[in-house]
């Protein structure tokens, strides 16, 4: 590994390369803030595919891919005279250290959960109205969800055990199936949010992470679904040609592998 002295030199050739591109490349001079946005946010959820894989060489190159859009930022803030790297890094030390009273200061924490509640309340005493303030209006509605729902735990509007959490996705299961029945588009929609928002709530009382369970069922679903292709490829059919019953055999297999 890398000692402080090479991590702290590393990340100066990072500054001065991007330096050198901001006045050279053509494309990187052309850059705004907002050009780079979709950019970032490809990046993101490519660190989150190879965390998810847990494929650690592409995480580190993942990383790097953020990490050059955070210095890319920063020399655009720095280029307006808003900000500069050494601000964007002050800025988070000084939140870190302001909101760890437990490490730097003279407070005491229970555990992990107290810590939370902690951090909530000093994000109200800074100036902010609402605890959601801080959750992103573009965040994916799973996610949002999520969030929302940690963030309402962190300043005591939670449920107190799980198995309430099940009685409620239940009771919102059964709303669903009376709207079902009655045939309403609208109420179905609605319930089908409740249910779905009961779902995280469950989660995360299972101290599951209902994207990353999402997720892994989706690329699970993709595996053994291809695998029902190359099936089908190998004895000259399409999948349309293929009953229910052949299909169901080698998805059968593809749960083996």
């Amino acid at each position: 590994m890398n000692s402080r002295e090479d991590q702290l030199q590393a990340f100066d050739r990072l500054l001065t390369i991007m330096d050198e591109l901001r006045e050279q490349c053509p494309w990187d001079k052309k850059q705004t803030l907002l050009s780079l946005r979709h950019l970032t946010i490809e990046e993101t959820y490519e660190l989150g595919d190879a965390i998810l894989e847990n494929d650690l060489q592409e995480v580190k190159k993942e990383l790097g891919d953020l990490l050059l859009h955070i210095v890319f930022y920063a020399k655009i803030g720095s280029e307006t005279k808003d900000f500069d790297i050494g601000d964007v890094a002050n800025d988070i030390c000084d939140k870190l250290i302001s909101r760890h009273p437990h490490i730097y200061g003279d407070i005491t924490v229970a555990d992990e959960e107290e810590v939370k509640r902690n951090w909530e309340n000093l994000k109200l005493k800074e100036g902010k109205t609402s605890v959601l303030e801080g959750v992103p209006k573009s965040l994916p509605a799973l996610v949002k969800a999520n969030r929302i729902q940690d963030k309402v735990a962190g300043v005591g509007f939670d449920w107190e055990e799980p198995n309430q959490v099940f009685e409620k996705l239940k009771e919102e299961l059964e709303e669903l199936q009376h709207e079902v029945k009655e045939g309403s588009e609208t109420k179905i929609e609605a319930e089908f949010g409740d249910v779905l928002f009961s779902m995280i709530n469950y989660a995360r009382f299972l101290k599951v992470d209902p994207e990353n369970a999402l997720e892994r069922t989706n690329k699970k679903f993709i595996k053994r679904f291809q695998y029902l292709e190359s099936k089908a490829k190998a004895l000259g059919k399409s999948m349309k040609e293929m009953t229910l019953a052949e299909m169901d055999v080698y998805w059968e297999e593809a749960k083996k592998l």
